[in-house]
C-alpha cells in the first residue's frame, strides 16, 4: 500500500512553551503533503521533520484563533523565497479570505506562485476537496467562533488481477480492467471462470479524522464513524471538564468517548494545556475509556 502518514509538527494549545509547539500537521496521502492548520513556529518543526516545503500542496484551516493560523502568512513568504511555482491552495472559514488578501498585499508583493483562497462553511459536513484517490471533508464542531475539523479518506480502489490466473486462462489485456471491475471471464469452451478466482480483494480504503477546538459533541461521532485513526484534542482532564466547557474544549475522557462511540481504530491526544508538565494524566483518563489511545508529540510520524 503506498504511504497515509500523520506527521505531527504541533501539538500544544495557545501558549506555546518549551515543550509544545502550537498546532499543526501534516498529511501525507500516496505522494500529496497537506498541512492541517499552522501555528507559530510550523516553519521550524517542518525543518526538524525534514518535510520537503514545496511538496506541500495545500493548507486546511481549522479556524481562527492565532495558535492554528498565525505561521501561515510565514509559510507564503517562505515558500517565495523558495522560488515555488506551483499554487498553493489554502481552505478555511471564509473570515481569512480579506485578511489574507491585505496581508499579502502588504508582505508578499511579487509572488512568482498562486495562492488559492477556497472559503469552507464550517457549519456544513461536506466534500471540500477532492482528486482521483482521496477525498477531503469538513467537520463542524462545537467552539467559540466558527470552526471545523477534517477527514481524509481514501478512495476505494479495484481489486488485484492474479497474474497466474491471466496467464493460465490467456486473458487478453484489453479485458483486464472488465475484471476488475467485477467481471468473470468465459474461456472459449464456455467455462465461465467467476471473478473471485481471478483476483485478490484490494486494500481497505484508510481514513483519518482531525478534530481541533471543541466541546464535547455527543453525535460527533457519527461524522467520524469506523476512522483508522482520530485525532481529537484533550485540552483538559476530567477535573477540568468545568474549565473545559466554559472555553468550549474538551477531556481526555470526551476525546475518548468519542473515539469508542465511532469505533476507531486508534485515538491520538493533542491540544494540551500549558498547564500540565506531564500529559500522561490525560492519557491515563483516556485509556480509561478508549485503551487503543496515544499521546501526540512533536516529531511523531503515525501510519495508516
Amino acid at each position: 500500500m503506498e504511504p497515509f502518514k500523520i506527521h505531527i509538527l504541533g501539538c500544544g494549545s495557545a501558549l506555546p512553551t518549551l515543550k509544545h509547539h502550537t498546532s499543526s500537521q501534516v498529511v501525507e496521502v500516496r505522494g500529496k503533503l497537506m498541512m492541517v492548520d499552522c501555528g507559530e513556529g510550523t516553519q521550524v518543526q517542518l525543518r526538524k521533520s525534514r518535510i520537503g516545503f514545496t511538496r506541500i500542496q495545500s493548507v486546511f484551516i481549522s479556524h481562527l484563533h492565532g495558535d492554528h493560523c498565525f505561521g501561515l502568512m510565514g509559510l507564503i513568504s517562505t515558500f517565495g523565497m523558495l522560488g515555488r511555482t506551483s499554487p498553493l491552495h489554502v481552505y478555511a472559514p471564509g473570515e481569512l479570505g480579506p485578511m489574507l488578501k491585505a496581508q499579502m498585499e502588504m508582505f508578499c508583493q511579487g509572488l512568482e506562485y498562486e495562492v488559492v483562497f477556497h472559503a469552507v462553511d464550517t457549519t456544513k459536513c461536506q466534500v471540500v476537496y477532492e482528486d482521483k484517490s482521496l477525498t477531503v471533508s469538513s467537520i463542524p464542531l462545537d467552539h467559540r467562533i466558527a470552526c471545523c475539523g477534517y477527514l481524509f479518506r481514501e478512495k476505494p480502489t479495484l481489486p488485484h488481477i492474479k497474474r497466474d490466473m491471466i496467464d493460465f486462462y490467456h486473458i487478453p489485456i484489453c479485458y483486464i480492467n472488465n475484471i476488475k471491475n467485477g467481471a468473470d471471464w468465459t474461456t472459449e469452451e464456455g467455462d465461465v471462470i467467476p471473478n473471485a478466482r481471478l483476483t485478490t480483494p484490494a486494500e481497505k480504503a484508510r481514513a483519518y479524522a482531525y478534530c481541533s477546538d471543541t466541546r464535547y459533541m455527543p453525535a460527533l461521532h457519527r461524522m467520524v464513524e469506523g476512522v483508522d485513526v482520530l485525532y481529537h484534542e484533550s485540552t483538559y482532564d476530567t477535573p477540568n471538564e468545568g474549565r473545559a466547557r466554559l472555553y468550549y474544549h474538551s477531556t481526555a475522557r470526551q476525546a475518548a468517548m468519542v473515539a469508542r462511540d465511532a469505533h476507531v481504530g486508534k485515538l491520538v491526544l493533542g491540544h494540551y494545556s500549558s498547564r500540565y508538565e506531564d500529559e500522561k494524566v490525560l492519557l491515563i483518563e483516556a485509556k480509561k475509556v478508549f485503551s487503543n489511545t496515544l499521546l501526540g508529540q512533536e516529531g511523531q510520524v503515525i501510519r495508516l
